[in-house]
């Protein structure tokens, strides 16, 4: 049975399809010309070389709308899709800058990005990577870039907001699928932005110009008639990508970025919680593995190594963790992390087109391997989560779910519970296998040495 993906309905160029668990794309006559130029003139083979665009193969399989269908491609999976709105800062940052490289190099071959998406990158082994082949056209000499305000919206304008406002603007683009519009990010951007000479450019008077492109369709006569150059392109990609270059973010530790240095871990315990978590995850030898609550992903690194080729998903609410955890997988090789910003009391929605556009993390494919570690007094007391809550929304994510409980003898919980009256009866070791017990069995009871923690393995019934 074939099943076309949900978010694939808005390029007449070609349709995502699925068909016995496999991953097909339908290449539409509409687009021949401009396929046959992207894999013949030598492009494509170089971006698959250097490991930015998604490698495919053509296939000898029946495609979902014959009468369009010129080819059917068989394109490399992703293992796990991730949505800029679920990035931090550099994440971001890499991904622009990577569809600016991709769009400079197209124009040596004759060709240029059409569209200028985010929802295009995704991160494979911890790198940006392209994966919508239908994105590239003919350039025709004199035309502007048409996704240069597609770009703007969806890359530079939370950026900018990131850099000069606060990291968590880029949650903004839950609310603008198509990208942050020019004119709200040149109103919130400070008033000194506007002595920078690229944000200048390509924010604020880039507003302001499309505000008039706006007015001037409505009266045909005053319609604006561009020539670009090759070179004019090529200047325009070179603006943008030392502008981007330059945007930096503010890591201040108010919150849990430095999570780690305040916790009252022993160094055995500390020790003795890798150890656990290294021989479950050797045990269970899971494919994906979300680690829910990963702050700066130390533990996050630990089951990626143990688990051999693992995908682990290092979830955060905070941005400054997931900043730091990205940094640091970038000087690593042979780590496959995805680092996302994932607040788990507000977890990214279904949004988009009937709400099928882009998919809840919930709902977004089952894990092999759950980690909640120091994760539960968090929701349990900080946020008043009851603990048949917590287990009903943990078992649809995985088979197994390795939970650390965390009592309130330890000064974690009683920090929290500091500035509260304690209404938490339940939260309790008892407590929690009882709550969980609906939703899981009970495998192991593992002590950490040298803390008054546990590590609970369940299975999901």
């Amino acid at each position: 049975m074939s099943q076309k993906v949900s978010s694939s309905f808005r390029d007449p160029s070609g349709v995502v399809f699925t068909r016995q668990g496999k991953l097909f794309r339908q290449v539409n006559k509409s687009y021949q010309s401009d396929y046959d130029l992207l894999m013949t003139s030598g492009l494509y083979q170089r971006l698959v070389k250097e490991k930015k665009l998604i490698a495919h193969t053509e296939v000898d399989e029946a495609p979902l709308e014959a009468d369009l269908c010129y080819k059917v491609i068989a394109p490399e999976r992703v293992e796990f899709i991730s949505y800029p709105y679920e990035w931090c800062f550099s994440q971001l940052k890499d991904a622009a800058l990577l569809t600016l490289a991709i769009e400079k190099e197209a124009l040596e071959f004759g060709m240029a990005l059409k569209d200028a998406s985010a929802y295009n990158i995704q991160f494979q082994q911890g790198q940006p990577v392209l994966i919508d082949t239908l994105s590239f056209a003919q350039y025709v000499e004199g035309e502007p870039w048409v996704a240069y305000r597609q770009f703007c919206q969806h890359f530079l304008a939370p950026l900018a907001l990131m850099a000069k406002v606060d990291l968590r603007m880029n949650k903004e683009l839950v609310n603008y699928i198509d990208g942050i519009p020019l004119d709200l990010c040149s109103a919130l951007l400070p008033r000194s932005t506007r002595f920078n000479l690229g944000l200048s450019m390509h924010i604020h008077m880039h507003a302001k110009a499309q505000t008039n492109v706006d007015d001037a369709k409505a009266d045909q006569s005053k319609r604006p008639q561009q020539k670009v150059s090759k070179y004019g392109l090529i200047g325009l990609v070179d603006s943008l990508t030392s502008l981007i270059s330059g945007l930096q973010c503010q890591i201040v530790g108010k919150t849990w970025a430095d999570y780690y240095s305040e916790t009252n871990y022993s160094d055995s315990a500390f020790e003795q919680k890798k150890k656990i978590i290294v021989e479950v995850t050797h045990e269970l030898n899971p494919r994906v593995v979300y680690d829910l609550g990963a702050n700066t992903g130390i533990f996050s690194r630990e089951a990626a190594q143990a688990g051999g080729k693992a995908l682990v998903i290092s979830s955060d609410i905070d941005p400054e963790a997931v900043e730091l955890n990205y940094r640091q997988l970038k000087s690593e090789k042979g780590i496959n992390l995805l680092p996302l910003v994932i607040d788990l009391t507000n977890p990214s929605p279904a949004i988009g087109w009937e709400n099928t556009e882009r998919e809840s993390f919930l709902k977004r494919g089952k894990a092999d391997l759950v980690l909640a570690l120091a994760l539960i007094h968090h929701l349990a007391i900080a946020n008043n989560v009851p603990l048949e809550r917590v287990a009903e929304c943990f078992q649809p994510l995985g088979q197994y779910l390795l939970l650390e409980f965390v009592p309130k003898e330890d000064s974690q919980v009683k920090r929290l519970l500091s500035t509260r009256v304690d209404i938490f009866d339940q939260y309790t070791a008892e407590g929690l296998k009882q709550a969980f017990s609906a939703y899981y069995r009970l495998e192991r009871e593992i002590p950490v040495e040298g803390s008054k923690r546990v590590m609970y393995l369940f299975k999901a019934k």
